[in-house]
């Protein structure tokens, strides 16, 4: 299939986080992936931990769920890295503020169409939940719900309009119909019936209910066995560590049930869990409240072809329905024992319902609920081409220093920055360099950040100097040319290695300070052009220069994951030369100090406070010392050091 959307950002939680949702969007990708293998998909994902995860290079950006500042950048950064549809994985608790209200500073500041799958449908939502829902209806161009209900509750409850709200079902694998004793004997359950809960086990489960119901089982079926797969949930570790499982198994001795009940007390990966779920029997969600309007696990229990016991939460009561599944009340462990047994004595019925929940789950596998997917993206995106939406752009309050820029313009022309003046005027024999181009792009973006119309032109310098940037960068390979003639032809091939780190500097600063949102996407798209070359540098000054940009790049996209591999790859590499080549009278990586000295410990400054590494921050306080008493006169002047003569270890200037 060949989707009209092409480039597509997913934001919600993502694998390697684990819970449901993370889940659920690494397998829509994954889906969407496989359906139209020629689309790029790119994750912002949550981060519910300071220190987040190790995310798989899909995830371009991330976001911590309580800081209000990253969901305003990483809307920046979907806009301006010409995405054209963001698809939002709603749940109130993954998003920080009140009732996650946090995401609707993102949402208002899109400019592309925004598709919402919706996890959590209330009934009764409270104030706050109500003004949030009613916000994500009226920001997002199409509202995906999982079920019936859902679609009910949003018509009837929200008043969501009919023309935006999609019914697509929850995805499942394209599991096998298989017979469960193939792979009992994996689990040492051979010869045995199974019965099955699986998937991130709390308190809100009503395991202890199922637990309460075997006795009566185990007396007309002593073959059985109850298997408990999945580790507790997180959210629950880390309130009330592993108090509910410590119950569970409690109450399991007490009822002399060691013998058929069976914990396997960890995170399954989907290869293993098809294989758990493949020996089961019949499965049991036994959940204690009806408000769950869409399930993960219920949706692979049906997938699977199971026969399955559940209470009337809202989601089982449908899927269920017309004898896919066996409803019992909740809190109800005699009913739940009479219905398990009935199922266990009753091999047609059994066999029947498994058969009826498979057919019915093949409209459920991944493949399709991806297609569903591409087709709503497309209807919103053409929609949206009709009716764009408005974005008011935050002011930012001026400073005015003391600074005159003639002599800079001056020196510029339509092409660029010369390289060298004859005291006041133009050289025009040297011509231009990416160098100074990136220099002066740099002195360009900060004093229109700090001065705005205050230093009037100073823009149009900026768009220059990055346009001699754009004309410099080499597509193929991602590396600058560094020197211009003034009849503005290429006088090398590629350009310095210095020059690479200077430009990667250049286009950092311009996307983070610069004002005008098309700076801002040029600088963004030149630099994700150039940042794989820049990774490959071997010169230490080229890599500081390189992680000063990176770092630049990142105080506004903190969350971009390819920048922060990066900056760890470059800041790793370039402590390892210090590492290496320092003494305590030379903490520096060179047996000399050249030009641009201050550039090496300014990025091992920046990469050790930003990556919480203290010995990187000892070791670039050691060099700063160090090149300050190098550089500072008898008379305690600054003194650099020469161009005509490099300071040398163990000599003199």
């Amino acid at each position: 299939m060949s989707p009209e959307v092409s480039k597509m950002a997913f934001l919600g939680n993502y694998l390697p986080r684990r819970c449901g949702i993370a889940t659920f969007t690494t397998d829509l990708c994954d889906a969407i992936a496989g359906v139209a293998p020629e689309a790029s998909l790119s994750v912002v994902a949550m981060n519910d931990t300071p220190e987040g995860y190790r995310y798989p290079p899909r995830v371009r950006f991330q976001i911590a769920q309580n800081k209000l500042l990253e969901y305003g950048n990483a809307a920046d950064f979907l806009n301006i890295t010409n995405f054209e549809v963001a698809c939002v994985q709603h749940e109130f608790g993954i998003f920080g503020g009140a009732a996650g209200g946090h995401v609707l500073s993102l949402m208002r500041e899109l400019r592309v169409p925004v598709v919402t799958t919706l996890h959590t449908v209330l009934r009764e939502p409270d104030p706050a939940q109500k003004s949030v829902m009613d916000d994500i209806i009226r920001l997002s161009d199409r509202v995906v719900v999982m079920s019936e209900k859902a679609l009910h509750f949003m018509k009837e409850i929200y008043h969501a309009p009919e023309e935006k709200l999609a019914f697509i079902y929850h995805g499942v694998a394209d599991m096998p119909f298989v017979d469960p004793s193939f792979y009992k004997d994996l689990f040492g359950v051979e010869g045995r019936r199974v019965l099955m809960t699986f998937g991130f086990i709390s308190p809100n489960k009503g395991i202890e209910y199922a637990i309460n119901a075997l006795p009566e089982v185990v007396k007309k079926h002593p073959d059985i066995v109850y298997m408990v797969v999945g580790a507790t949930h997180p959210a629950v570790v880390r309130q009330k560590g592993e108090e509910y499982r410590f119950f569970l198994q409690g109450l399991v001795r007490s009822l002399g049930l060691s013998e058929h009940v069976i914990f396997h007390d960890r995170f399954v990966e989907f290869e293993e869990l098809e294989r758990f779920l493949g020996s089961a029997d019949v499965c049991i969600t036994p959940y204690l409240t009806e408000s769950q309007i869409v399930s993960g696990v219920l949706s692979l229990c049906i997938g699977a072809g199971k026969a399955t016991v559940s209470t009337p939460y809202w989601y089982a009561s449908e899927m269920l329905g017309e004898e896919r599944g066996v409803i019992v009340p909740f809190r109800d462990s005699r009913q739940l024992s009479l219905s398990l047994i009935d199922l266990l004595d009753n091999d047609v019925r059994r066999h029947a319902m498994r058969k009826r929940a498979y057919l019915f789950g093949r409209k459920m596998v991944w493949p399709e609920t991806a297609r569903k997917y591409l087709q709503v993206f497309n209807e919103a995106l053409h929609e949206r081409r009709h009716a764009p939406r408005k974005v008011v752009a935050s002011g930012r309050k001026a400073f005015e220093p003391a600074i005159n820029f003639s002599h800079l313009r001056r020196l510029t022309d339509h092409t660029g920055i010369f390289q060298h003046a004859k005291y006041t005027i133009p050289d025009r024999s040297h011509g231009y360099c990416t160098d100074d181009n990136a220099r002066a792009l740099v002195v360009a973006v900060r004093a229109a950040h700090i001065l705005g119309e205050e230093a009037k032109g100073i823009s149009d310098l900026a768009a220059v100097y990055l346009s001699f940037l754009d004309y410099a960068l080499i597509e193929e390979t991602g590396r600058f040319h560094n020197f211009m003639g003034y009849d503005r032809r290429w006088l090398d091939s590629v350009g310095s290695e210095d020059s690479q780190g200077r430009g990667l500097l250049g286009i950092g600063t311009a996307a983070t300070y610069a004002g005008e949102p098309g700076t801002v996407g040029v600088a963004t798209r030149l630099f994700n052009t150039a940042l794989d070359a820049a990774r490959r540098l071997v010169s230490p000054r080229a890599e500081a220069l390189s992680l000063v940009g990176v770092h630049e790049y990142l105080r506004r996209f903190s969350g971009d994951m390819a920048a922060q591999r990066a900056r760890e790859e470059l800041a790793t590499r370039l402590f390892g030369r210090f590492k290496k080549n320092s003494k305590r009278d030379w903490p520096w990586p060179e047996d000399t100090l050249n030009y641009e000295n201050a550039r090496l410990p300014q990025a091992l400054l920046l990469s050790g406070q930003w990556m919480n590494r203290s010995d990187m921050i000892e070791m670039g306080l050691d060099a700063l010392n160090f090149l300050i008493k190098v550089q500072k006169s008898p008379e305690g002047y600054f003194e650099p050091v020469g161009y005509k003569g490099w300071y040398k270890r163990g000599g003199t200037q």
